[in-house]
Order: structure tokens, then sequence, then C-alpha cells
């Protein structure tokens, strides 16, 4: 053979051997293009998976459901919760937020007093719980605060907890009631009431529409905010020309009584 036919093969197997390596790597592209879809539709499907089952939770119990009023709900639609006597001549009428700084302040300065008519069956009070400080700094401390202290009043424990819960309550920035770890740990502080049947309520969220309902109910109000304490229909608080003081409160109750 000529060394110009050798020349002539050997740049036809270079060149077979060329294309063998373009067909080669023009597979390999395919073969990553195809995967590379199949894991895109795949990666999609995923995605919608996750929307679709974060749409299912999204906070929806925090609002949605039947209106569960607790055991022994009184008022206009069940949506007050009454301690204190039934036959009470005075009805204290208090509405409020269990992160509200300004209810706290209330409850502290009042809540002797308070305690001390109704033993004496001068006073009964009506509780409304709104959720104030959710709507304004976020969170869900109000409402799942709300909802285990309408737990408690089921269990027949609404007051000692209602008591507890504003005695522990975190700085209104820390949203701890959020978490019904906090509320269960404050919930052993009342005997009796860290129940199999308190937990699942507080997990459940059972009155959380009462809570929304009562929210609602307090902003066709037109309040002024929270706490709006009314003694026998009167708004006591609001009048600074003439503020409330425990002896004001106890002698317009006693008078009440009298009368």
């Amino acid at each position: 053979m000529s060394e110009n036919s050798e020349a002539k093969r050997s740049a036809r197997e270079r060149l077979a051997q060329e294309r063998e390596r373009q067909k080669a790597k023009d597979k390999r592209r395919r073969t990553l293009l195809v995967a590379g879809a199949v894991l895109g539709v795949l990666g999609l499907a995923a995605v919608v998976g996750v929307i679709a089952a974060n749409a299912g939770k999204d906070g929806g119990k925090d609002t949605a459901g039947p209106v569960v009023a607790p055991s022994g709900a009184v008022g206009k639609d069940a949506l007050a919760i009454q301690t204190g006597k039934d036959g009470a001549k005075s009805t204290l009428v208090v509405w409020e937020d269990f992160r509200c700084p300004a209810c706290k302040s209330f409850e502290d300065n009042y809540r002797a007093t308070i305690h001390e008519l109704e033993a004496k069956g001068q006073l009964k009070v009506e509780y409304h719980l709104v959720t104030l400080i959710d709507s304004n700094m976020g969170g869900s401390g109000s409402l799942k605060a709300a909802n285990a202290a309408a737990c408690a009043q089921d269990a027949g424990k609404f007051s000692p907890y209602h008591d507890v819960l504003f005695v522990n309550q975190p700085p209104e920035p820390d949203d701890a009631y959020g978490k019904d770890e906090k509320l269960l740990e404050l919930a052993a502080k009342v005997p009796g009431l860290d129940t199999p049947e308190f937990r699942q309520c507080v997990a459940d969220g059972s009155h959380n529409s009462w809570v929304d309902k009562s929210y609602a109910a307090f902003k066709a109000g037109n309040f002024r905010g929270t706490p709006t304490v009314q003694l026998n229909g009167k708004d006591i608080f609001a009048d600074q020309s003439n503020p409330l003081t425990p002896q004001k409160l106890k002698q317009a109750v006693e008078a009440a009584a009298q009368g």
C-alpha cells in the first residue's frame, strides 16, 4: 500500500472515530435533556403538592368551621362568658384581649375587688374575648389564648384560668400564647384543668370561630379599645375626668345591691 493510500485510510478512520464520538456526545446530551425535563415535571408536581397542602392548612381552622360556643355562654349570640351569681344586681361587661397590656393592668388592679363582690353575690361579670392585638401586631396568641379560656369554661375552670393567663401575660410583642405548649403549661397551674379533653380542645381550636365572632361583635360595637368596661350599661373606664378606682367600683356595686 502506498504512503498516500495509508494517509487517506488514516484520515477516514479519524473521521469515523470523530463521528462516533459526536454521536455519543449527542446521545448523552439528549439523555440529560430528557432527564432534566422529567425532573422539572416532578419538581413542579412537588411544588404544586406543597402549595396544595399549605392551602389546606393556611390557618384555616383559626376562623373556619362552625361557631361552637363554650358551655354556659350567655348574652346575645352566646358571645359572653359569665362569672359570679345570676342573682347579682350589678353586671360588669368586660371586653378584653389576653395579649393586651392595658387589660392586664385592669385585671391586676381590679381582680381582688371583682372577686370579692362576686363572692358576696353583688356582682356578675360578662367577659367578651377579642383578638385586637393579633390584628394589630400579627401572631395568634390572642386567638389561641381566648380559645383555651373558652375550653377552660367547658371544664368549669374559666375564672381561675382567665386570671392565670393575665398574671403570666408575656410582653406584648412576644406571641408566646400562640404556642399550645405555653397555654398547657399555664393550665397546669389550675387544679383539675389539664385533662385530655382540655388538651384536645386547645389543639383543635374548638372555639376559634366563636372567638372570631366575638371580635366581629367588638368591631361592630365601635368600642374605643381594650379593655372596655361597662357597669350596668355605662362605660365606667373611659371617663378621664372621673377615673375609676377599685373603691369607686365597690361603692357603686354595693349601692346598687342596697337599692
